[in-house]
């Protein structure tokens, strides 16, 4: 016993009750971490399903696509929903919560669309296979890194404010060019900002009590879920084949 207490001081823990603790506290991390994925997984189908719902259906393409109004009220809608829920998180029901998450992810799938009847089926699981594998390799990489990456993800939303910019500026630019500058850097930014935000989440898991679980879940969902999102995006521009 004195050896077992010898290695548990050694490894910073000072008592067999700080070592359980410790182990309960990582146990319930790791639980909440398995409901942000579960959730951010459960919106990805959603947004395909709404995008493959959105093609299938003439009259609704045309509504969405046919109409400025409506195209960009769903554009609206989506901005409020992410920043509405981002602010108002602890007001909310962990229900509601989560059902804002999925109604942001079918307003996604449907302005998304259009891609599938921009690139090719192969370019588009092929970019989603890359897009996947390296937002996995990032998002382990936040999680287990004991490096503080606060610097850096303070650095990232700057520059991600800055491509927002650009994006706009090419809007009216339509330099290619540019573009693909935008795209690469998108990547970049985006590859960064999955490990800073999973390192966030878990931070955010370890100080939040049972409670707020699942409110973390979604929360921690939604961001891992523009990670993706963004990601692909960019990455589609880059490797995507056009029909």
């Amino acid at each position: 016993m004195n050896s077992y207490n010898d290695y548990n001081q050694n490894a910073g823990f000072s008592s067999v009750a700080q070592l359980e603790n410790e182990m309960s506290l990582q146990a319930y991390v790791s639980r909440v971490m398995r409901g942000v994925y579960f959730k951010m997984f459960l919106g990805l189908l959603v947004t395909a399903a709404a995008s493959f719902f959105t093609l299938g259906s003439e009259s609704f393409l045309t509504l969405v696509y046919g109409n400025k109004a409506v195209f960009f009220g769903i554009i609206i809608a989506e901005l409020a929903l992410v920043f509405g829920l981002s602010a108002a998180i602890n007001k909310l029901s962990t229900g509601m919560a989560t059902l804002l998450f999925f109604l942001y992810s079918a307003l996604n799938g449907v302005t998304l669309s259009y891609i599938f009847a921009i690139y090719s089926p192969q370019s588009i699981f092929l970019t989603f296979c890359i897009t996947a594998g390296t937002f996995g390799a990032m998002s382990i990489y936040g999680y287990f890194t004991r490096q503080d990456l606060t610097k850096m993800g303070s650095f990232l939303i700057m520059a991600l404010l800055g491509l927002i910019v650009c994006a706009v500026v090419n809007i009216f630019l339509a330099n290619s060019a540019l573009d693909w500058v935008i795209s690469i850097a998108g990547v970049a930014i985006f590859v960064g900002l999955t490990a800073w935000d999973t390192q966030k989440i878990k931070q955010m898991a370890a100080m939040t009590d049972t409670t707020n679980a699942g409110k973390v879940a979604t929360l921690g969902a939604l961001s891992l879920y523009l990670d993706f999102v963004n990601l692909f995006i960019h990455l589609l521009r880059i490797f995507g084949s056009r029909d």
